[in-house]
């Protein structure tokens, strides 16, 4: 994040089968939130789908996207489960960040 001001808080919810990481920029109206689908499992560990990454554009530019998925990566490291990338831009994230690769489904 560009803003070391930007207070910024993420918080999962798990919804059915799925969940959702949600954005809360402080003092603005919008959230920004990414989504997770079930993906079943590969060699008997858990793989989450990330499904979708939505920053609304009054909240854009500051790292939210990014924070999100890093809350994602942190919660696979610490829960031990692993990512299918189908959001373009977490896709995009796993590629600028090559130490992720055991992470990935």
């Amino acid at each position: 994040m560009n803003d070391q001001s930007l207070k910024l808080t993420i918080t999962h919810h798990v919804t059915g089968q799925g969940g959702r990481y949600v954005a809360v920029l402080e003092g603005a109206a919008e959230e920004g939130y990414l989504e997770w689908e079930p993906g079943g499992e590969r060699d008997g560990t858990e793989v989450r789908v990330a499904a979708h990454t939505i920053v609304p554009r009054a909240i854009g530019g500051r790292g939210v996207a990014a924070a999100l998925v890093d809350r994602l990566i942190d919660d696979a490291q610490r829960q031990d489960f692993l990512i299918r990338p189908d959001c373009s831009y977490v896709a995009k994230k796993f590629t600028d960040n090559p130490d992720w690769a055991p992470l990935k489904a």
